[in-house]
């Protein structure tokens, strides 16, 4: 299984809606718009994140099965990504990660994550991200407070 990441074209952004409405996986992620089947929201997200993050398009064998990216202020950018549920459990999420994260030199760098979304916290602890605090926020997609733990990569 060959992994790849490349900039994202507008051929992307269906699939990713696709990928973002998949009701299981949004309630994995937790903290997700109010409604993540808005197409609008949806566009306009897209159109921000594609001009102020360092975002990638992650390739399987050719296919498009996710995104990852780099977004924020300096000294407080966060790291995020979305792999397709059908390719969960295989080590995708954690090699898209490590070559982002090989593009990007800056630390420190941050990621969050549901408490008990152990996949993610997984795949960051893997790519040397570190518990650094835990909080609790309302997550849309469970329409309640929610644990999440904070996470930071040092140099």
């Amino acid at each position: 299984m060959r992994i790849d990441l490349r900039p994202v074209h507008d051929s992307d952004l269906p699939v990713f809606y696709r990928q973002m409405t998949d009701p299981e996986a949004v309630r994995m992620a937790a903290f997700t718009p109010p409604d993540p089947a808005d197409r609008s929201q949806f566009e306009d997200h897209w159109k921000r994140v594609r001009s102020g993050a360092l975002v990638r398009t992650v390739l399987t064998d050719g296919d498009v099965v996710g995104n990852v990216a780099v977004y924020g202020e300096p000294g407080e950018r966060e790291v995020t990504y979305w792999v397709d549920r059908s390719h969960w459990g295989r080590g995708i999420a954690t090699a898209a990660l490590r070559a982002l994260l090989a593009e990007v030199p800056e630390r420190p760098l941050y990621a969050r994550a549901a408490a008990d979304n152990a996949g993610s916290l997984r795949v960051l602890e893997k790519c040397g991200f570190r518990v650094t605090a835990h909080a609790s926020g309302f997550a849309n997609a469970r329409g309640e407070e929610t644990p999440e733990v904070v996470l930071r990569l040092e140099a």
